[in-house]
C-alpha cells in the first residue's frame, strides 16, 4: 500500500510498513539482558514492581495490561515477555509494539493504528460505489486495520470476478491526515471481461452441442458480446448449468445421466475461456408397468389407479412420477384417509429399457403442523405467502406438500430468496414450518419503441406492479402511440379473491385510430371485469362482463363507400355482453417437455342492455412439438370466429380483419369483403362476420453460432374471411362477400437481439383474389429500456 499526502505525492510506504513489528526491538532488548547472564544454560527471569505504558492515546492502559497478562511482582521469563508481545500485537489495535525491561520496571511502548477518516473507491466504472461500499467491513471513525483493508480489497475483487473480470485488481492505499487519521482509498483496476469463447460437450450422442447450449444459462460470446451479460465466466453459474443439464436429461428418460467433469481452460492471452462439459448420457428409459398397491384395508386401489396418468411405453420422467404422487395424496385426503403416504417403488429392466413403477400407499407417521412462521417479508402480507400452502395449522404434515408450497412461493416472483423448512415443534408429533423470504423489487417503469411495416414507428410507456401494496395483486398502466393510432390501457388482477383460487380481473382500455389503413376514424372504449378459476388440473374457465363504447366517424373530404357511411350514421353505440372462455393448456403441467397443446373456446352474448344484440363465438387450437433431437420446432395453429348480430347488423368496428397477426402475406384489411368502385371510386375493406385460419410453421437453426440468436423458419398460411349483414346501402360493388381461401407460403428470419426480438417475414401468395392487397415483406421489432 502506498502512503499518499494531501498534495498527492506518494512515498514507498505500504501497508506492511504500517505493521512495523516491535519484534526486532524486543529481540535486542532480550539479547542485551541475556548477555549479562554469566551462565548461558540458566534462563533469564524478571520480576517487575512497575509497568509503564507509553504512546497510547485512545486505548486505556488497563486494556493493554489485560492483553499483556503480566502482573506486578510476578516472576516472568523471556518467553513470557515474548508471549505478552504477541498478545498485544495480535489485538490488531497497534501499528507497532515494543516491550523493554528497565530494571524493576517493564516499559510497554505502543503506536496506535490511525482512525479512518473517510473511505473512497476510485477507478470503478462498471460497479457503483453504492454497490461496493456495503460489501466492505472497514468503516469511517473506526480503527484502521491493514488486515481488514486487504480483506476488503479481496471482497471488491470478488465482486468483479462475478462479472467475469478475472483481471480486476484492487489496491488499498492510505492518505495520512492530522491527529493520527487516515483516508482509506481502494484503487480499482477493472480490466476487461473474460468471455466464454466456446462451449463444448463431450460424450453427448442423443442431443447436439447446439441443443445443449440452449439449455445452459452460460452463453458463448457473439457479435453483440458487449450487450450480453451471460457470456462471461462465473463459477456459480457453471454450477447452475450442471443442474440444468441434469434436469434436462432426467425429464427425457436418461436416468443414468451424469456430468463427469467441467473443464474451463483459460486462453494464453487470459481474455477468453473454453468451457467443456464431459457427460455420460446413458440409455433412455420408458415407463414399464405402472401400478398401485396398498396393504391398508381401507384403500380401494382401483379408485387410486384411475388417478394415475403415467402410462406404459411413455418416456420416463421423474416429474410425471412426482405429479402422480401428489395427485394420489390429494385423492387420499378427499377419501378421508389421513396420514397416507405414496412411495414409488421403481423396478429397473435394463434389457427392455423400462422402469416399472408401483405406487405403494402406506400409513405415514402421525405428525401434525403446529404452526407456520413467516419472516423476512417487509412488504408482502403474511396471507399472500400463507395462501400458497394447502396446509394450515392442525393439518396432517405432508413433506411433499411443503416442498410444493415452497416452489409456489418462489414462483411468485416477489422474493429474491425463499427458504421453507420444517423443524420439530413443541412435541415429537408436531412440526413448525419456517418460511424465510427476502424481498425484491416488483414494480417497473418501461419506455419503449416499436416499428412495423404496416403501422410505422411508435412509442410506448408503461408502469406495472406485480405485488401491489404487498397484497400479491397485479396493476399495470400502458400508453402506446403510433403514427395513426393511440391506445391507453389499465388492468388490475386479484389472483386470490376471497382467499381462494379465484382470480378477479378488471380491464379498462381506450383506443383511437385516425384513418389507420382506412378513410374513417374510430374510437373504442372497453370496461371488462372477469373471474377466472380452475375446473381441473389443466383446464380453466373465465367468465366476464363487457361494456364497450364504439364511435365510427368519417372526416371531411374522405371518400368512403355507402356501406361504411351508413354504418357511421348510426353514431355512437354501446354494447353490453356477458361471456366465457374455456381453455385447456397441457403446458401447465409440463409432462411432455417436447410438446404442448392449447385449446380455447369462448362466446360472448350481447343484449344485456346496450344498443345491440349479438353472439360472438371464437375457437383456437395451438399445438407445438420439438423434433429432430429438439433442433426443429413445429407449430400449428387453427382458429375461427363467428359474429351473429340482430337488427341493423354488425359494423366495420365489430367485424374481423385478417392482418399479419392472424394471416401473413397480406396487409391489414388486405383480404375479405370490400366495397370498390362507385361514383367516388372507393376501395373500402369491410371485414367479415366469419373467419377461419390455419397457420403452419417450422423454426430451425441455420448453422450459425447460437450466441448470435439467429434462426430460420418456413411457414404456410391458409385463411378465409367472409360474411356481411347488410349491403343494400352500397354505392359500389361488394366483392368477396361469400369468401374464398387464400394461400401463402414464406420464409422467416428470427434474430433475438438484446434490444428486442426481430422477425423478418418474406412471403408470396400462391392463391389470392385480384383486389387483395399483399404485403410480401414484414419486419417487426419491439424493445423495452
Amino acid at each position: 500500500m502506498t502512503e499518499t499526502n494531501r498534495t498527492g505525492r506518494r512515498n514507498a510506504k505500504g501497508l506492511r510498513p504500517l505493521l512495523a513489528s516491535g519484534a526486532a526491538v524486543l529481540a535486542l532488548a532480550m539479547s542485551a539482558g541475556v548477555a549479562t547472564v554469566p551462565t548461558p544454560v540458566v534462563a533469564q527471569s524478571y520480576t517487575f514492581t512497575n509497568v509503564a505504558i507509553e504512546g497510547n492515546r485512545r486505548i486505556e492502559a488497563g486494556t493493554i495490561l489485560s492483553y499483556a497478562g503480566i502482573a506486578r511482582g510476578q516472576t516472568v521469563s523471556g518467553a513470557d515477555l515474548n508471549d505478552a508481545f504477541q498478545r498485544i500485537q495480535g489485538s490488531g489495535l497497534f501499528e507497532s509494539v515494543e516491550i523493554v525491561p528497565q530494571g524493576s520496571t517493564l516499559v510497554i511502548r505502543v503506536v496506535e493504528y490511525p482512525t479512518i477518516n473517510t473511505i473512497a473507491i476510485e477507478g470503478n466504472r462498471r460497479i457503483d460505489d453504492e454497490d461496493l461500499l456495503p460489501i466492505i467491513d472497514s468503516q469511517s471513525r473506526r480503527v484502521f486495520s491493514p488486515t481488514q483493508a486487504e480483506a476488503d480489497a479481496d471482497a471488491i475483487t470478488d465482486a468483479y470476478l462475478q462479472q467475469g473480470r478475472i483481471a480486476a485488481r484492487v489496491q488499498p492505499r492510505v492518505i495520512r491526515r492530522t491527529e493520527n487519521r487516515v483516508d482509506l482509498v481502494f484503487e480499482v483496476f477493472e480490466g476487461g471481461v473474460t468471455e466464454i469463447e466456446r462451449i463444448g460437450f463431450v460424450g453427448n450422442d442423443a442431443y447436439s452441442d447446439r441443443r445443449l447450449r440452449r439449455v445452459v444459462q452460460t452463453k458463448q460470446a457473439g457479435l453483440l458480446r458487449a450487450l450480453i451479460g451471460s457470456d462471461t465466466f462465473i463459477e456459480d453459474r457453471i454450477q447452475f448449468d450442471r443442474q440444468l443439464l441434469q434436469d434436462f436429461y432426467s425429464s427425457r428418460g436418461y436416468v443414468d445421466f451424469r456430468i463427469t467433469g467441467v473443464n474451463a481452460e483459460l486462453a494464453n492471452e487470459r481474455d477468453a475461456y473454453f468451457l467443456t462439459f464431459n457427460v455420460e448420457e446413458g440409455q433412455q428409459f420408458a415407463f414399464g408397468t405402472v401400478s398401485v398397491s396398498s396393504d391398508l384395508p381401507e384403500v380401494d386401489t382401483d379408485t387410486f389407479r384411475g388417478a394415475v396418468q403415467a402410462r406404459g411405453g411413455e418416456t420416463y420422467s421423474p416429474l410425471r412420477v412426482e405429479r402422480d404422487i401428489a395427485r394420489l395424496e390429494r385423492l387420499a385426503i378427499r377419501e378421508g384417509l389421513d396420514f397416507v403416504r405414496v412411495e414409488p417403488r421403481v423396478t429397473r429392466n435394463d434389457r427392455a429399457l423400462t422402469l416399472d413403477v408401483d405406487y405403494v400407499l402406506t400409513r405415514g407417521p402421525r405428525i401434525f403442523v403446529e404452526r407456520i412462521d413467516i419472516e423476512g417479508n417487509t412488504t408482502t402480507l403474511d396471507r399472500v405467502i400463507r395462501r400458497q400452502f394447502n396446509t394450515v395449522e392442525g393439518d396432517p404434515f405432508n413433506p411433499r406438500e411443503i416442498r410444493e408450497a415452497a416452489e409456489r412461493i418462489r414462483a411468485l416472483g416477489f422474493f429474491s430468496d425463499a427458504e421453507v423448512e420444517a423443524r420439530e415443534g413443541s412435541s415429537p408429533q408436531e412440526v413448525i414450518v419456517d418460511v424465510n423470504v427476502e424481498e425484491q423489487p416488483t414494480g417497473s417503469i418501461s419506455f419503449g419503441g416499436s416499428y412495423s411495416t404496416s403501422s410505422g414507428f411508435g412509442i410506448a410507456a408503461g408502469f406495472s406492479e406485480t405485488n401491489f401494496l404487498g397484497r400479491g395483486q397485479r396493476l399495470s398502466f400502458n400508453i402506446a402511440t403510433g403514427v395513426d393510432n393511440q391506445r391507453y390501457s389499465f388492468s388490475f388482477t386479484e389472483p386470490a379473491l376471497l382467499g381462494r383460487d379465484l382470480s378477479f380481473g378488471l380491464g379498462l382500455s381506450y383506443a383511437e385510430t385516425n384513418q389507420d389503413n382506412s378513410e374513417y376514424n374510430t374510437a373504442t372504449g372497453t370496461f371488462e371485469p372477469s373471474l377466472t378459476f380452475p375446473i381441473s388440473e389443466s383446464t380453466r374457465l373465465q367468465v366476464r362482463y363487457t361494456l364497450q363504447y364504439t364511435d365510427l366517424s368519417i372526416p371531411d373530404e374522405s371518400e368512403v363507400g355507402g356501406i361504411v357511411r351508413a354504418e357511421a350514421e348510426r353514431g355512437e353505440l354501446y354494447e353490453s355482453s356477458v361471456g366465457y372462455t374455456l381453455s385447456y393448456d397441457s403446458r401447465r403441467n409440463g409432462l411432455d417437455p417436447n410438446s404442448g397443446v392449447l385449446l380455447e373456446f369462448g362466446q360472448d352474448f350481447g343484449g344485456l342492455g346496450g344498443d345491440t344484440t349479438f353472439i360472438k363465438t371464437s375457437a383456437r387450437a395451438v399445438a407445438q412439438k420439438l423434433v429432430m433431437n429438439e433442433e426443429v420446432t413445429l407449430r400449428a395453429t387453427v382458429e375461427a370466429g363467428a359474429l351473429n348480430y340482430d337488427g341493423d347488423g354488425s359494423r366495420v368496428t365489430d367485424r374481423y380483419f385478417l392482418g399479419s397477426s392472424r394471416m401473413r402475406g397480406f396487409a391489414p384489411g388486405g383480404i375479405g369483403p370490400r366495397e370498390v368502385g362507385g361514383p367516388d371510386d372507393v376501395d373500402d375493406a369491410l371485414g367479415g362476420n366469419y373467419y377461419a385460419v390455419a397457420r403452419f410453421e417450422a423454426e430451425f437453426p441455420l448453422g450459425l453460432p447460437d450466441e448470435y440468436g439467429i434462426s430460420g423458419g418456413v411457414f404456410y398460411d391458409v385463411g378465409n374471411l367472409w360474411g356481411l349483414d347488410n349491403t343494400d346501402s352500397a354505392t359500389g360493388d361488394v366483392l368477396y362477400e361469400d369468401g374464398s381461401f387464400r394461400h401463402v407460403v414464406g420464409v422467416s428470419l428470427f434474430w433475438d437481439t438484446p434490444l428486442g426480438p426481430l422477425r423478418f417475414n418474406f412471403s408470396e401468395a400462391v392463391r389470392k383474389e385480384s383486389e387483395d392487397e399483399e404485403q410480401n415483406f414484414e419486419l417487426t421489432i419491439s424493445t423495452q429500456f
